[in-house]
């Protein structure tokens, strides 16, 4: 990639990710990139949109329903 075209990408990336701040989506940069990609891939957005919830349901799912083992 030529150093105007990495310039670029770094930049929209950058904006992308404080619009995600903006809209509170709790994305990272790093989380926000490979969506992107995927999306650029072809992916439909909603769809990994979708996915992104769900999956996140299933992590807060699978935190509050864990117990810690106790020592006896």
């Amino acid at each position: 990639m030529d150093p105007e075209a990495s310039r670029n990408a770094r930049e929209s990336l950058e904006l992308a990710f404080q619009m995600s701040n903006i809209l509170e989506t709790g994305l990272d940069r790093h989380t926000l990139s490979v969506l992107v990609a995927l999306c650029e891939k072809g992916l439909n957005p909603e769809s990994l949109a979708a996915l992104v919830k769900e999956l996140r349901r299933e992590l807060q799912t699978n935190s509050t329903t864990s117990t810690v083992p106790t020592l006896p």
